[in-house]
């Protein structure tokens, strides 16, 4: 965003400041990752003369908006500031009033948004709303960091579905147990503490019915301080098979659990379910019988989730690869090799040819220990 004319040395300096002050903005936006579904995660800076006089973030559940709690702490001070946004303001009126009417009020000079809004409901309008009030608006700055962090959200308004994140933590050789089944530990410790931060970040985690008759695991965050961030838990279970006595149950009225199965499921299965305190979530079958992920991520998306972990198994990871159902794949190796005979983090899905593979592209590494996270993206 440069300016027109002037002091070039001024016109650097002002765009690096609204650089300095996206960032924050987008940082503050990160904080509702996991926890403010259905809406977007957003951040919002008030600068004026140079100085923060307000800032915030979207709050749980999603109200109130991120623009609402920076004009709060700003109070009398927000008039004539910039509002640095990682989204576009919303124009349009719901269980609050409108954002870019807030900002009108509150007296704000300009607003520099990093996106703009794709919910039907606003796409653009807020944009058009603060510059029919004379609001300098300007955007297009942090973009495309704004869009990454805002994946879930915008996948949801396109798609109608979460974004889907694959998880995998593994030996070198994409291995994560022996052939006795030894998996405990694969990774270190800084590793499975940024697992449970993914938790913390995503809105759903998923497994398969093989995980949880395998390793019962509790599928919650248990970083200090972040235990009530857990996701929902979702489980397909096709047959309804998994134990009354699995965690998943038993902490059911704690943690929110969905299970997924085929309509056609034994109704008394269904009714112990729900007797659990977890919700159920009827599917049809795909044409082998088993349920159908593209109707499930639909029916995720129809609840409100933007952002699905999943966790396991090996067959639930090929079988959304086969569907061409993942989004980003976060990859955890461990330097070690465990060898063909071990138990492989994704089971075999049909491909016998090179172009039909998916195919991902690396947008962010860094070392957690003697371990390296590499996250990849899909390429369309």
């Amino acid at each position: 965003m440069a300016s027109e004319a002037g002091d070039h040395s001024s016109t650097w300096q002002d765009e690096d400041a609204d650089r300095r002050w996206m960032c924050a903005a987008l940082a503050l936006a990160r904080r509702g990752l996991g926890n403010v579904w259905p809406n977007p995660a957003v951040g919002c800076v008030l600068v004026r003369d140079g100085r923060v006089v307000g800032r915030g973030w979207t709050q749980p559940g999603g109200r109130p908006h991120a623009e609402t709690e920076a004009l709060r702490r700003a109070g009398a001070a927000a008039r004539g500031a910039t509002a640095y946004v990682s989204l576009e303001p919303c124009s349009h009126w719901g269980r609050t009033p409108p954002c870019a009417e807030a900002l009108i009020d509150a007296g704000i000079g300009r607003v520099v948004a990093a996106i703009e809004d794709p919910d039907s409901r606003v796409a653009g309008a807020g944009i058009r709303r603060l510059g029919a009030a004379g609001v300098a608006v300007e955007r297009g700055l942090g973009a495309a960091e704004a869009a990454e962090i805002n994946a879930g959200f915008l996948t949801h308004r396109r798609l109608g579905r979460p974004l889907v994140t694959l998880k995998l933590a593994t030996s070198l050789d994409g291995r994560i147990a022996t052939v006795t089944g030894e998996s405990r530990w694969i990774t270190g410790a800084s590793s499975r503490a940024f697992a449970h931060k993914l938790r913390a970040e995503h809105d759903a985690i998923m497994v398969g019915t093989g995980t949880v008759v395998a390793d019962d695991p509790q599928l919650t965050c248990r970083l200090p301080g972040l235990e009530h961030r857990s996701p929902v838990r979702v489980v397909l279970d096709r047959q309804l098979r998994i134990s009354a006595g699995a965690r998943v149950f038993a902490e059911a009225r704690d943690t929110p659990t969905w299970v997924v199965t085929l309509r056609d499921a034994d109704p008394v299965l269904r009714e112990r379910v729900r007797a659990a305190g977890a919700g159920l979530i009827e599917v049809g079958p795909d044409q082998k019988g088993r349920i159908d992920l593209t109707a499930t991520l639909q029916a995720l998306g129809a609840r409100g989730l933007t952002r699905l972990l999943v966790e396991g198994g090996g067959r639930l990871a090929a079988a959304l690869l086969r569907a061409r159902r993942i989004d980003r794949l976060v990859w955890i190796h461990a330097p070690l090799l465990i060898g063909g005979d071990g138990i492989p983090a994704v089971d075999a899905f049909g491909i016998t040819a090179l172009a039909g593979a998916p195919r991902f592209e690396p947008i962010a590494s860094m070392a957690l220990g003697e371990d390296v996270v590499t996250t990849f993206r899909a390429r369309e």
